[in-house]
């Protein structure tokens, strides 16, 4: 016994003490990759006037940002594995802030889409460090409460985008109408990385071993065979191209899977290790992860629809209304983070349930709605699916990455947000086209009411189907012991 409380002693002698300080650090870069996910969107009307960009360029100063970042969280999630995650990070925050300052000096639109291709693929460099180095920083009791706070960051970067984006577009400081959208990245980004580099400790490096390069083109072949057309396909109408590459996207994934197992089997790298591609506790972790993400990011971008064009809302009014969303899932997250890894399957199941039961509740909400409406109404129903959102996302980080070990932690992160991008695409793509397909040209508020209430009934069965995968978790691997 005494040997044992040694070892314990000389653990906790060994775990960094500014480790909560460094942790509030990688957080603020997240925050900060996650809001210029949003941001952009209320920020589109500017942009057209202001750089004459047709429809088609707008979707793509949205789109490249997805599909560079959800093309290189999985090669650069294994790169921060072998060079260091800590330099791979800092990296990634560079590039991200000179990305920035481009967009918001963009004199075109096409510069402007070039630049947003750089802020993605930087983005995709440090997002994966980011829960990488929780994984290997923390002890075990403590992941739990630092994953929570990464929750916290994810649902108050969903509501922040918007709501500071029109804050500052409303302000058109110095005349600058949008584009301090992106210059205010600058100064955020040099003090992560100047903060980053004085307090991230240096991660082991691995032995060099050459790059997996068809394990990369393959996998990159399969996110872009996902996320392109659903990023694209509303805009083209549906053609059967963007079904044919969805459908190819499987052969693809397959041809993936044989290979990395093929590498396997001679000793060599892998992408992903095949470890965890044939972990069932894996797989069915990163299918909960795209079920959830399927259903926020589609939420607020069909809401931003209903308050705004329905309802003659401004984007700082509904950017406020969606407030109450963030301040459950700070209050939810902070509780659930304190119950560390005991009970994981239990919160897996409440929160999608209480997530629901939320969506349920703005449904009611929603169908009182005739030719005005009043944000305070929708206070009640997004506080409750704000706390189901904050009680799930703490334990599915960390029963996902419980199972990867500390060495492959950067690819098992890019892989749980390549599945966190690739739902969020299907959401957005699928919410939208039961929006807009419910709307029919029809421009009244009743008609918003309807086609937002369409896509109520879809949340709440993607949260219940979540609740129900949940359940599917084996008690032993729910747990983070």
């Amino acid at each position: 016994m005494s040997r044992l409380a040694d070892v314990r002693t000389d653990e906790r002698a060994a775990l960094d003490p500014r480790r909560w300080i460094t942790l509030s650090v990688l957080l603020l870069a997240g925050f900060m990759n996650l809001v210029d996910v949003t941001i952009v969107n209320v920020a589109i009307p500017s942009l057209i006037d202001d750089l004459s960009a047709s429809s088609s360029q707008i979707e793509w100063v949205v789109a490249a940002y997805i599909l560079a970042f959800a093309l290189g969280l999985l090669p650069f999630g294994r790169l921060g594995d072998v060079v260091g995650r800590k330099r791979m990070f800092l990296l990634g925050v560079s590039g991200f802030t000179v990305g920035s300052a481009l967009c918001g000096l963009a004199p075109t639109t096409g510069f402007l889409i070039a630049a947003r291709l750089m802020q993605g693929t930087c983005g995709a460099m440090m997002m994966p460090q980011v829960l990488a180095l929780v994984q290997v920083t923390f002890p075990r009791e403590e992941r739990g409460f630092a994953f929570s706070l990464f929750g916290v960051t994810a649902g108050m970067a969903a509501v922040t985008g918007p709501l500071l984006g029109g804050v500052l577009i409303g302000a058109d400081l110095y005349g600058l109408v949008w584009r301090p959208i992106f210059l205010i990245n600058i100064p955020v980004g040099i003090f992560a990385l100047v903060m980053g580099w004085r307090l991230i400790p240096a991660t082991k490096r691995s032995a060099y071993q050459p790059i997996d390069v068809v394990g990369v083109a393959l996998a990159a072949l399969t996110v872009f065979a996902i996320v392109f057309p659903l990023v694209e396909g509303r805009e083209f109408g549906w053609p059967l191209w963007c079904f044919g590459m969805m459908a190819a996207s499987l052969p693809l994934a397959v041809s993936f899977v044989s290979w990395e197992a093929r590498r396997a089997r001679r000793h060599e790298t892998q992408l992903v290790p095949v470890g965890l591609l044939a972990n069932r506790h894996f797989l069915l972790g990163l299918s909960m992860t795209a079920t959830l993400f399927a259903g926020i990011p589609g939420f607020f971008f069909v809401i931003a629809l209903f308050l705004q064009v329905g309802f003659g809302f401004t984007a700082l009014q509904s950017g406020l209304t969606t407030v109450p969303f963030s301040v459950g899932v700070f209050v939810a997250s902070l509780v659930s983070g304190r119950f560390g890894s005991s009970h994981a399957k239990a919160r897996l199941v409440a929160g999608p349930l209480i997530l629901a039961a939320g969506m349920a509740f703005l449904l009611f909400v929603a169908s009182g709605a005739t030719t005005a409406i009043d944000h305070w109404v929708f206070t009640g129903p997004l506080v409750i699916a704000g706390l189901g959102m904050g009680i799930t996302v703490a334990p599915l980080f960390a029963t996902i990455l419980t199972v990867v070990k500390d060495q492959d932690a950067g690819s098992g992160s890019g892989a749980l947000q390549t599945f966190q991008q690739i739902g969020g695409a299907l959401g957005v793509a699928v919410l939208g086209q039961i929006f807009f397909g419910a709307l029919a040209g029809g421009t009244t508020p009743d008609d918003y009411r309807a086609s937002f209430m369409a896509t109520l009934y879809l949340q709440v069965a993607l949260f219940l189907l979540l609740a129900v995968l949940a359940s599917r978790l084996p008690a032993d691997d729910a747990r983070l012991n």
